[in-house]
């Protein structure tokens, strides 16, 4: 282990994210009925130009009036590069503020960007007297943003995670795809031909580098890594392999654009009775070997040691947050 210990962020349970545009209150008021883990309430891509202003009207009054069942709640503000980004941070911090527990940042390319949007909310928290502080989610969706990533992700100490944005990803890589999350079918690798001539072709993942970067730099900076939006919402099964592709490279959960994919998420982002049952077993293992003054046993012909205490114990917090939820 490092000398360097890496500080978790405030755990939170976020298997799911269910996005809600501000502008529609049928929406905001359906929200609140939602099983998602996390609900962030939108400013920015979700909003025509002309509604902003009436969009943050709506989110402020949701926060205020709303019962949210002690929800985890985010509002996610215009970039930094638009003119409503500080009336958003401003408006909605100093009339519901102490109804709020994130900001997601969209677009974000630099450490800069996040010590700005830190610098006006300390001042805002502290002019109001606040004192729970809020936290900051981010979202990486550009190749400036990826490039700096590491920087951004220890940027401030109120961040809490980072969200892959594929879309605009995409169209900052000039990636040749218009879809919003998912495989493309000319990502693919060919089999040389069989002794018939018959070659296959197997589809990639042609996000896999950019998600493995963003969960390496979210868990080296003690923050929670999570997977962005999958378009085709009427499309359960690209949905359920794209989370899964996540949820094996570490990320902690994943977007929901429609209600319909929010019990997905929670359902793949939650570890299998089966699962949780293995890792208390392993533990119970491992306590009997310490007793006895081993450093690893074999559980069902595997070898099991402290990591793999480490393995377990995490999978065992997440079930046990998951029945406190």
């Amino acid at each position: 282990m490092s000398f360097t210990v890496v500080e978790q962020c405030t755990p939170r349970l976020n298997r799911s994210e269910l996005a809600v545009p501000g502008s529609n209150m049928k929406f905001l008021e359906k929200a609140t009925q939602s099983p998602a883990d996390v609900i962030f309430l939108d400013l920015e891509d979700a909003v025509a130009p002309p509604d902003k202003d009436q969009a943050r009207k709506n989110v402020i009054a949701a926060l205020n009036e709303l019962e949210w069942g002690g929800r985890t709640l985010s509002v996610r503000i215009n970039g930094l590069d638009t003119s409503y980004m500080y009336r958003d941070v401003v408006d909605v911090l100093e009339q519901a503020g102490d109804k709020l527990d994130l900001i997601m940042i969209p677009k974000v390319g630099t450490a800069a960007d996040v010590y700005a949007v830190d610098m006006l909310v300390s001042q805002i928290e502290q002019a109001k007297g606040y004192r729970k502080r809020i936290g900051f989610e981010l979202i990486i969706e550009t190749a400036l943003g990826m490039q700096n990533i590491h920087e951004i992700a220890r940027a401030s100490a109120r961040n809490e995670s980072l969200h892959f944005g594929v879309a605009d990803y995409a169209a900052s890589t000039r990636a040749r795809t218009t879809g919003i999350g998912g495989p493309h079918p000319e990502y693919h690798v060919l089999t040389d031909p069989d002794e018939a001539g018959h070659r296959q072709r197997h589809w990639g993942d042609m996000w896999h580098y950019a998600i493995s970067r963003l969960v390496v730099a979210a868990r080296a900076n003690g923050l929670r890594p999570l997977d962005g939006p999958f378009g085709n919402f009427s499309d359960a099964d690209g949905f359920r392999a794209q989370a899964m592709r996540a949820a094996v490279l570490g990320c902690e959960g994943k977007w929901a654009i429609h209600p319909s994919q929010v019990e997905l998420a929670n359902g793949l982002f939650s570890p299998s009775e089966a699962e949780v049952t293995q890792a208390r077993r392993i533990l119970e293992a491992m306590e009997q070997a310490e007793k006895e003054g081993r450093g690893a046993v074999a559980l069902d012909g595997r070898l099991i040691d402290i990591a793999s205490i480490k393995q377990a114990q995490v999978m065992v917090k997440k079930a046990e947050s998951i029945a406190a939820r």
